[in-house]
């Protein structure tokens, strides 16, 4: 139960790390494809280190025989997979529109990353409820 709780932890502080790095990218005008390759490289490390903990969070969780936990924790590195395969290509795309000038690659990106930002605080919410409604 020791390395699940660890493991916990530092799901928590991948999570928490993540939303306080990429709200204060929201200051950056989005504008040049060196902004849009920032902040697709800051989420991809996000996706790849939330699928590694939250993995290690659901195979600790299922050895300690909390199966609900672990199944909370398998949905997680599940959505980080998904996360990664739909925002990435899509912060690619948008990032070379914004290279070629393209008008409404700005906005989408920006709505990308607030939308990613959002999902980012859900998971964290989840992760939280989850921990004090299962733990009894």
């Amino acid at each position: 139960m020791f390395a699940a709780l660890g493991f916990t932890v530092a799901l928590l502080v991948t999570t928490a790390y993540f939303i306080m790095g990429s709200i204060p990218l929201l200051i950056l005008k989005h504008d040049s494809p060196l902004d849009a390759r920032f902040v697709r490289g800051f989420f991809n490390i996000y996706y790849v280190a939330a699928f590694i903990t939250a993995t290690a969070t659901a195979i600790s969780y299922a050895v300690a025989g909390r199966p609900g936990l672990a199944a909370g924790a398998a949905a997680l590195a599940l959505i980080a997979i998904v996360l990664r395969r739909k925002v990435i290509p899509k912060m690619d795309a948008l990032g070379a529109q914004i290279q070629s000038n393209y008008m409404d690659a700005i906005p989408g990106f920006r709505r990308t990353h607030i939308t990613a930002i959002l999902i980012n605080v859900a998971q964290l919410v989840a992760i939280v409820w989850s921990l004090i409604a299962l733990s009894r």
